[in-house]
């Protein structure tokens, strides 16, 4: 039987975490949000195996079920098991138990675990859901694990899980390139939350996938004042092509990658 259906994984009970320093932060839930193909499952992916590999009890959360993430992220015979995020919305109301059984382990992270859509699923294979269910669910990781990170997919006009997600987390990373056209796709979606209680205090701006030629100058002209710059990697591309994230960053080009994951776990988390 898997670790965290037998309590010892995944509880709020923080008595086998290694010892540090007190956490300042009280971040819980992060929702990583921006433009398409801005980066937000890599980064996901990479904040939640950093988080792991520190023995921390994370739970990553996929929310596309236009082009369902789980299959992207890493080789199924890394995965112990099949099961669906549908699954959990297709019920009448989500419970802890629901919500451990339709989760998925991997098989070389014991302290992680990870729910999304399967490949071959969409949007119509389930019933719909309603944004109650979708509050449900995100309560329900919050007694799970001490750590949550949300993928969310860009289109939050249609995507109701992703949509209530930017609103219950408590902080959100949005993800922009250093482009027009994804601040652009930004600005047109910022206004659908304005009516629901969107906090613009609790978001962290974030250039993603910055490439060198990009000068620091510009990207402020493009964005504004951002938190973090997350630097291209051509080693991390790579890993993404290979549907293959939660392996190491081992090439001197990641480096910087690497450190700007490390201080957004920090700044948000605390770890």
């Amino acid at each position: 039987m898997l670790n965290f259906m037998k309590g010892s994984l995944f509880s709020r009970d923080t008595g086998n975490q290694p010892e540090g320093p007190a956490v300042e932060k009280d971040t819980q839930v992060l929702a990583v949000w921006g433009s398409p193909g801005s980066g937000k499952t890599t980064v996901s992916v990479k904040l939640a195996k950093h988080l792991a590999d520190k023995k921390r009890n994370v739970a990553l959360l996929l929310c596309d079920m236009t082009a369902p993430m789980l299959p992207c992220v890493c080789p199924p015979s890394d995965l112990e098991c099949e099961k669906s995020l549908g699954s959990i919305l297709a019920a009448a109301h989500v419970t802890d138990t629901l919500v451990k059984q339709n989760c998925v382990t991997h098989k070389r992270y014991r302290h992680l675990l990870l729910i999304g859509m399967l490949k071959g699923e969409n949007v119509f294979t389930y019933p719909p859901y309603s944004a109650e269910l979708a509050t449900e669910l995100i309560d329900h990781l919050r007694n799970i694990a001490p750590y949550v990170i949300i993928d969310c997919g860009s289109a939050i006009a249609t995507d109701i899980l992703s949509a209530v997600a930017l609103m219950e987390a408590d902080s959100v990373l949005r993800l922009v390139n250093c482009d027009l056209k994804s601040v652009s796709y930004l600005s047109s979606q910022l206004p659908l939350l304005r009516d629901n209680k969107w906090d613009a205090d609790k978001q962290y701006r974030v250039a993603s996938n910055v490439k060198p030629h990009e000068a620091s100058e510009h990207i402020e002209q493009v964005l504004g004042n951002v938190a973090f710059k997350i630097p291209h990697s051509g080693e991390l591309e790579s890993q993404a092509m290979a549907g293959d994230l939660f392996r190491d960053l081992t090439l001197k080009e990641s480096r910087g990658f690497r450190k700007e994951i490390e201080k957004i776990s920090r700044e948000v988390f605390g770890v």
